[in-house]
């Protein structure tokens, strides 16, 4: 997440508070340092966001401050709507709340439609991996140790480089370069039984390794 993603949240977390809400709380809903929440909120109040509060006791922001609006024809509240619910489908955690924080921004903007729906059943929540932690590692492309299971329950130990996620309606898989395999391969979270984050990276490999996934990924359907 980019410095400026990070301080346009911050401000949406404060908007949508109810009362004030103290670095540390911000800071592990961001998945970052409180010292970081206390660097970004200095930045706002010196650009003369009107964030108010200190350390220990928390933070708030002044009613005034507000998005610009947005509109949207019919269609498009309509595929809105249903987009950010079949999200709860898909098993991620992650997404599922940053799709219910989107929705509740966009209510306060626009109006979103009441008149379509969505099921949301879908794949379950893996028990072992969190997908957040997967899509923050094909971000910052750092690779991933994983201890996995495959169809016939056999298992291995992996260190795979992600580089995508496909979610389908019966089930999610990792798009990784795997160094066992020397190849490009699916891993689904639900048969991950153990996992670490390395400290070491495939930095500057990931766009190249995605673009010849994508060119295949039709074939893996």
């Amino acid at each position: 997440m980019s410095r400026s993603t990070r301080m346009f949240e911050i401000i949406q977390i404060l908007r949508n508070a109810t009362q004030p809400r103290t670095a540390q709380q911000i800071a592990e809903e961001l998945e970052v340092t409180k010292r970081t929440i206390y660097r970004d909120i200095a930045a706002l109040q010196a650009m003369r966001v009107p964030v108010e509060g200190e350390a220990g006791i928390g933070y708030i922001l002044r009613p005034s401050f507000d998005l610009p609006p947005v509109n949207f024809n019919v269609e498009e509240a309509e595929a809105i709507t249903v987009g950010l619910t079949l999200i709860a489908r898909t098993g991620d955690k992650g997404l599922n709340r940053a799709a219910r924080s989107a929705a509740q921004k966009l209510t306060e903007a626009t109006q979103l439609s009441q008149t379509v729906f969505a099921a949301t059943w879908g794949v379950e929540e893996p028990e072992v991996i969190d997908l957040s932690a997967v899509r923050r590692a094909i971000r910052e492309e750092r690779k991933l140790r994983i201890d996995y299971r495959n169809a016939d329950g056999i298992t291995s130990n992996r260190v795979i480089w992600p580089i995508a996620i496909a979610y389908h309606t019966d089930a999610v898989v990792i798009a990784a370069w795997c160094e066992l395999r020397q190849d490009l391969r699916h891993f689904r979270p639900d048969r991950v039984n153990a996992y670490d984050e390395l400290n070491n990276g495939f930095v500057g490999e990931g766009d190249k390794l995605r673009q010849d996934w994508i060119k295949d990924y039709a074939n893996w359907l």
